[in-house]
């Protein structure tokens, strides 16, 4: 039997969530590289071996010279991988060269990506994607090297499409690129008969839709700079504005003054714009007031919010904790927001405390916080909403997975909304229902899959008798699924166990996680 695709993606998921972001990139970009350069040595892209290697070189010192000073300065901890991503970027961006001149200019456009990492930024927030910010300054000053976009050769479109769609299916922004390239791939059409037709000739489509796509650095902009989550909006749908203009303003490079246009990083510079105003509102500080245990394995941290947040039942946010040698993943991660709206300023996220042998460096600094600790979140995200109005809702959990739901139903009990809703919830045990009198005080129907039975069960809540939820299980607690909008959240396994169940709901939307 052939898998779903839901299945097939959760499945790649589970795998790619065990590698970091910032190190599957890292790899990607090397890869990338590699391919480039051993093309170099054949003549089929321009740059040579030599321009190649030197221009990383100094790009890499130049970068890592200033993020380790900043962050010395700023007493933040150094993350090489991060400047050796943004060297990568620019070696593709910039043109490769074995001048002095042309050296010295794309180490000054590496400095400069790397300083508006602390300069051109808000609360932990990137404003601007800093490679395009660093070539956009030199190419327009003219300070020693220009941009070429030389990545945007036939001979790389397939290692880049390859590559970036494993980079994209990992942080899942593949429908969001996927808008940016029709836009920009049509747009590009547009102007290619515009242009044609002006100069008394004709373009095919189908070479026009070619040369969009193989000829142009369409790809890897969308998938490697578009993608990148520092510059991202908090909402899809504000994602999705963000890449269709950057890719009408790629598409159609717009002349400014005789000198340049806005081509492809200045088109992305003005869509960070559009993302910055989108997300400034998500960014506050928070002071820890509380910690406490929610099941044997979670507990849940209480903050007080210093300033306005706001946010959506079911969103996420993300808390950067610094702290000294942080491993690849870095000081920030993600945390489903339990506490709902109406209790503002209060908030409260939850997570299983996993490894205890191993834990993260993360981990282990946010379980040395103690309270009065103001710890930071750079942003509200997620499109993990309740549909409109009261249709019919099925909610899947497992574990601290239900994290989102508790906001969710939290909201709408503060609200005295009613909705038709069956919550699933799975855990291997009765004690790690996280949250359970939170939840039956809110109403909700609901069916527990645990080993053992949780005693004192509300009137409305059933327990599975131990049986292992699995599609048909869930098919036979929940017989009308097709007529509700499916939620799931829990790990992409879960996931890809119930995809031939939830595939039959009127909708479904998905909240997997792969730990910290």
């Amino acid at each position: 039997m052939i898998p779903s695709l839901t299945a097939l993606r959760q499945r790649v998921l589970a795998v790619l969530g065990a590698i970091s972001m910032y190190r599957l990139v890292f790899f990607a970009l090397v890869a990338l590289a590699v391919v480039a350069l051993c093309f170099s040595f054949t003549g089929l892209v321009v740059p040579s071996a030599g321009e190649i290697l030197a221009s990383f070189a100094v790009l890499a010192v130049a970068i890592s010279a200033v993020d380790a000073a900043a962050q010395r300065i700023l007493r933040l901890p150094w993350r090489v991988e991060s400047s050796l991503v943004t060297a990568l970027i620019l070696l593709f961006v910039m043109q490769p060269s074995l001048t002095v001149g042309g050296l010295l200019g794309n180490a000054l456009a590496g400095a400069l990506a790397s300083l508006s990492k602390y300069l051109i930024a808000w609360r932990g927030r990137h404003i601007l994607n800093p490679a395009a910010f660093g070539a956009t300054v030199v190419t327009v000053l003219g300070l020693g090297s220009l941009s070429s976009w030389w990545v945007g050769t036939p001979v790389l479109a397939v290692a880049v499409a390859v590559l970036g769609l494993l980079v994209l299916w990992r942080i899942e922004k593949v429908r969001i690129v996927l808008v940016f390239l029709l836009v920009v791939v049509g747009v590009s059409v547009v102007r290619q008969a515009v242009l044609a037709q002006s100069a008394g000739t004709e373009v095919a489509i189908a070479d026009a839709v070619v040369f969009a796509v193989v000829h142009t650095p369409y790809l890897f902009l969308g998938a490697f700079m578009l993608s990148e989550p520092l510059t991202q909006p908090p909402r899809r749908w504000q994602q999705f504005s963000v890449a269709a203009l950057v890719g009408v303003l790629a598409g159609w490079p717009i002349p400014v003054g005789d000198l340049f246009t806005l081509g492809q990083e200045r088109a992305l510079l003005i869509g960070n714009l559009l993302a910055f105003a989108f997300a400034l509102r998500g960014s506050v500080r928070l002071v820890l007031e509380k910690r406490r245990m929610v099941t044997p394995t979670a507990q849940e941290l209480t903050f007080r919010t210093k300033g306005r947040l706001s946010f959506l039942p079911g969103q996420y946010l993300e808390l950067d904790v610094p702290h000294h040698r942080p491993d690849a993943r870095g000081t920030r991660r993600e945390f489903s927001i339990v506490s709902a709206p109406a209790d503002l300023p209060t908030l409260r996220i939850a997570y299983k405390n996993g490894d205890q042998k191993h834990p993260s460096s993360y981990k282990r600094a946010l379980a040395a916080a103690e309270p009065g600790a103001v710890l930071a979140v750079t942003g509200t995200w997620g499109d993990f909403l309740l549909p409109r109005g009261g249709a019919p809702t099925l909610m899947v959990a497992a574990g601290i997975g239900v994290t989102p739901f508790v906001s969710q139903l939290r909201q709408m009990q503060s609200l005295g909304v009613q909705r038709d809703v069956v919550l699933v919830y799975v855990a291997s045990e009765a004690a790690e229902l996280a949250f359970r009198d939170e939840l039956q005080a809110t109403g909700v129907r609901a069916v527990v899959f645990t080993r053992d039975e949780p005693a004192d069960l509300a009137e409305n809540w059933t327990w599975a008798q131990g049986v292992r939820l699995d599609a048909a299980g869930l098919e036979r607690v929940v017989p009308d699924i097709a007529a509700r909008h499916a939620f799931i959240s829990g790990p992409p396994r879960l996931i890809a166990d119930l995809a031939p169940a939830l595939q039959k709901a009127r909708s479904l939307t998905t909240d997997a996680f792969a730990g910290y």
